[in-house]
């Protein structure tokens, strides 16, 4: 299968798939965990901007490790845990797991200040290390070094599906600012809002079908090499 599984077809194809049945869990975790924040900031107000910006931080990286776990759950055809049982799963690795976007950003940032190409090559070589982070937990650092050695040989394949999920996302918030353009402030917070709530999930769907087809891709390239590695009985 090779590429052909990492392919944007394929993975978008994954990802719809497991939005479209999971979309309860997916949906109402995000409006739960989003509305929390928005609670907040009614009680406190716009002068807390940092403490709200944090919570959204802490929020959101609990989010999307919860994504992660579930992908990795449905993998068998169906999901086993139940939601509780899936956020419980991610309290181990929530600190690694905001250091490691932490390092992301700066390193992606930099890399785009830096006449863009370096930013693209980070982005690209670095798409995996939040699910490597969940579900393989080798450390912050170590992250980044396994989700560089899975990009590794399927880098064109992995950049392309990077790029069409990106344009997606920014395509369906044209159409939903273009739909909110004639409404009044509280009608475009309101679309603005459900269209953040409906695709919060999908940048770690993808990243985490990647991953498992990357480390399945892998799999199968090293299995031949340790058969011939293995000397036969006859010999």
């Amino acid at each position: 299968m090779g590429v052909q599984q990492v392919s944007l077809s394929a993975v978008a194809s994954r990802v719809w798939e497991i939005y479209r049945d999971q979309a309860a869990v997916l949906l109402g975790t995000a409006v739960i965990l989003f509305a929390v924040q928005f609670l907040v900031y009614l009680l406190i107000g716009s002068a807390a901007g940092i403490f709200i910006a944090l919570l959204f931080w802490v929020l959101s990286t609990i989010y999307q490790g919860m994504v992660v776990e579930l992908v990795q759950d449905v993998e068998d055809g169906k999901r086993d845990h139940s939601v509780g049982q899936l956020l419980r799963s991610v309290e181990p690795v929530v600190l690694p797991l905001m250091g490691v976007g932490v390092l992301f950003a700066i390193g992606v940032g930099i890399g785009f200040v830096l006449l863009i190409i370096p930013g693209l090559y980070l982005m690209t070589i670095w798409c995996v290390v939040a699910p490597v982070t969940v579900l393989e937990h080798p450390g912050v650092f170590k992250a980044f070094g396994r989700s560089r050695e899975l990009v590794r040989g399927y880098g064109w394949a992995v950049f392309g599906v990077i790029l069409g999920i990106f344009f997606a996302v920014v395509l369906v918030s044209i159409v939903a600012g273009l739909i909110a353009s004639g409404l009044g402030s509280f009608g475009r917070s309101l679309v603005q809002w459900a269209v953040d709530t409906a695709l919060a999930p999908v940048a770690a769907l993808a990243a985490t079908v990647l991953y498992l087809r990357l480390r399945q891709a892998h799999s199968e390239a090293a299995a031949p090499a340790a058969q011939a590695a293995t000397p036969s009985p006859l010999a």
